[in-house]
């Protein structure tokens, strides 16, 4: 089978029938927009300039910002030159590519959330070796690992979309791409794009979840064995941002699942609508999260936000 090269551009959906409020939809979008690359860039600026946050805890913190920052970057230029603009056309290469990233970082979240678990469980559960055991250089490597786990896991559905033959509808329903609406657009066998995707989520992100869980059990039980409430208390709290942020991530993954599997008769504005609250939803919180739950983050953003008057 030859590549695919001479096939009319895909078509970006916005919102079906409500064309005329586009501008007006996109003004919510775009303060979200803004708020997640202030929200996670100044998570990434902290982390990088204070000395009190270079340990694993803030690295791994860093990781899931620069994700966030990355699936955001990926999808909301397409959606807003949609809304504004009406510009839907996008080229089959520039749509695969959008794809892998927003599936890769997806995997990717996953992949730090279990890394940011295992921080948690070394710091509570063996917290005389935390030190030893996640030093700068495993913790970089921990973060090469999950990168290269979801690149690789997703390359091989990506690399085969370049060979499809679109001979139906050029139509996709969203306003970036997704690997799941460009196959249906294929007049070709695609037995193996449809399966390969379950067994990925099942392999990966299912798998994380459980080991996530898992680690929170010994967690749990490791904390119930210290004798002082206050310590009890103390070694919990470090968990609760981490905590927040696994239901944020889990709670929107679970509901565009049920959607899709089950709200097959619900209007079509009511999927679109839960996709951007999959990928926007939990970028836009987690650095509210760790602001808020964390005390170490919230002293820098004062330090930070202070810094001028300081010095007027």
């Amino acid at each position: 089978m030859w590549l695919n090269t001479t096939a009319s551009p895909f078509l970006l959906t916005g919102f079906p029938g409500m064309e005329k409020a586009h501008h007006w939809i996109s003004i919510p979008l775009l303060v979200v927009y803004i708020s997640i690359l202030l929200g996670n860039g100044t998570l990434l600026f902290l982390i990088r300039n204070d000395q009190n946050l270079h340990e694993p805890m803030y690295y791994f913190l860093a990781m899931l910002a620069a994700t966030d920052l990355g699936v955001t970057l990926t999808t909301m230029p397409t959606v807003l030159r949609v809304l504004w603009l009406n510009h839907r056309e996008i080229g089959h290469g520039t749509c695969f590519s959008q794809a892998y990233f927003i599936h890769t970082l997806s995997i990717v979240e996953s992949g730090v959330l279990l890394a940011m678990a295992y921080d948690r469980f070394i710091a509570i559960c063996n917290p005389l070796r935390y030190t030893s055991i996640l030093t700068n250089t495993r913790v970089m490597k921990i973060g090469m690992g999950v990168l290269t786990r979801a690149g690789l896991s997703i390359m091989p559905i990506i690399i085969r979309l370049h060979w499809f033959p679109y001979c139906r509808s050029h139509v996709l329903s969203h306003a970036f791409c997704l690997h799941q609406d460009v196959i249906k657009l294929a007049c070709a066998d695609i037995t193996f794009n449809r399966l390969y995707p379950v067994v990925v989520v099942f392999a990966m992100v299912l798998l994380d979840f459980f080991i996530i869980c898992f680690s929170y059990i010994l967690i749990l039980k490791t904390v119930m064995g210290i004798a002082s409430g206050e310590e009890r208390a103390k070694a919990l709290n470090t968990c609760v941002s981490h905590i927040c942020c696994l239901l944020v991530f889990y709670v929107t993954v679970v509901g565009l699942t049920f959607i899709h599997r089950f709200g097959k008769h619900a209007p079509h504005v009511v999927h679109i609508t839960m996709s951007y609250i999959y990928f926007l939803f939990p970028p836009f919180m987690n650095p509210i999260i760790y602001s808020i739950k964390t005390k170490q983050i919230r002293s820098g953003i004062i330090r930070l936000f202070s810094l001028p008057h300081t010095r007027a």
